[in-house]
């Protein structure tokens, strides 16, 4: 077998849920599109509510000197969505960390006055994989303990 470098998986808990694996539209497209894994209603925003995380089902892996990229699609905005983080990102140690073993979520605030609903296979976002570069003397040497947001734990 061939030795995985970048891909994605079915997150544990949702194998038997029909998630799609991400594809590229087009042989030129960089981002994979990205699926939401459940319907979800991401209300109106009211000021001091917390993003809505729109689950996708997935998790990823990845080389140690990359990083994948969530970003909003383009039509998103026009409809109200806008991504809380405007980029997320899934470091290569997220992937089966022991909380939620790397699950990919879209964190969407909503700037309509009426709420959204996201349908499963609603394509949310879009994934790209990126290489990344230290800096001079960098001295990184923590290890996650956790998953969704635990990097400054």
């Amino acid at each position: 077998m061939d030795k995985k470098e970048r891909g994605f998986e079915i997150a544990r808990g949702w194998e038997d849920k029909n998630i799609n694996l991400p594809v590229r539209k087009t042989k030129y497209s960089a981002g994979y599109d990205i699926e939401a894994g459940e319907d979800t209603i991401i209300p109106s925003f009211k000021k001091g509510m917390k993003p809505t995380l729109v689950k996708t089902g997935l998790k990823s892996y990845m080389l140690d000197d990359e990083v994948l990229l969530l970003y909003n699609r383009s039509s998103n905005p026009k409809k109200g969505l806008i991504l809380a983080n405007s980029v997320g990102v899934i470091d290569k140690d997220y992937y089966g960390n022991s909380d939620n073993d790397g699950h990919i979520m879209f964190a969407f605030f909503n700037i309509k006055d009426e709420d959204i609903e996201i349908k499963k296979g609603d394509t949310i976002g879009q994934a790209i994989f990126q290489k990344y570069f230290l800096a001079d003397n960098d001295i990184a040497e923590g290890e996650r303990t956790g998953g969704f947001g635990s990097t400054d734990k």
